[in-house]
């Protein structure tokens, strides 16, 4: 693994800072998550997956939870991330019904404990056919930023070559261009309440 050098290392650090107090600020949370969750729900990759990869909101992210259910009920298989704290590992669920989840790691809404293991309920990063992206902030490229513990880097590894992977983000999350480590994955769009941001995805190109 290639670390970044101490300047972009120090950078990367107040972009992510920065990043957070901008969406801790944002106004109308609400609506403006509605808004760029009923974009990626038009999106013609969305329109074409059978299985989705929904983030749930924690935070001050942008808010997802309210349009699961209609996911769910427009046919979709609905898949969610939780987290295994002892391996620092996300494993994938395939969420029913939203009275599934209950608050879990980090206060994360995530399955509960006694679902997942149930038959059908444990889904391969293989299996998705479209990937929604959390993150602290984004690039013209479609870099990312995470919280920094490399949950989703090492998640999206998994994730097939044609399931194209979406960062959802405020307006206020995205920069010019944000420092990059080897290990880092880049987004193939990055959508937020008033555009659509084609990333150079995992070609890195």
């Amino acid at each position: 693994m290639t670390e970044l050098p101490a300047e972009p290392v120090a950078l990367k650090a107040a972009l992510r800072e920065q990043a957070r107090k901008n969406r801790v600020a944002q106004t109308d949370k609400d609506a403006v998550s509605q808004r760029v969750v009923a974009a990626f729900m038009a999106l013609p990759e969305y329109v074409a997956a059978k299985t989705v990869l929904f983030y749930v909101d924690a935070g001050s992210e942008v808010r997802t939870r309210h349009s699961l259910a209609g996911a769910i009920a427009s046919g979709k298989r609905v898949v969610v991330p939780y987290c295994i704290v002892e391996t620092n590992q996300l494993e994938l669920f395939h969420l029913e019904d939203v009275t599934e989840l209950v608050e879990g790691a980090y206060k994360i809404l995530e399955p509960k404990v006694e679902l997942r293991s149930l038959p059908g309920k444990r889904v391969e990063p293989g299996e998705l056919d479209l990937v929604m992206v959390p993150g602290t902030g984004f690039d013209l490229r479609g870099a990312r930023m995470g919280q920094g513990k490399g949950y989703y880097d090492r998640l999206l590894t998994g994730a097939r070559p044609d399931a194209p992977l979406i960062g959802i983000a405020f307006d206020c999350q995205v920069f010019d261009a944000i420092p990059v480590a080897a290990h880092d994955v880049f987004m193939d769009a990055v959508l937020t309440e008033t555009r659509l941001i084609r990333g150079v995805g995992r070609a890195k190109a």
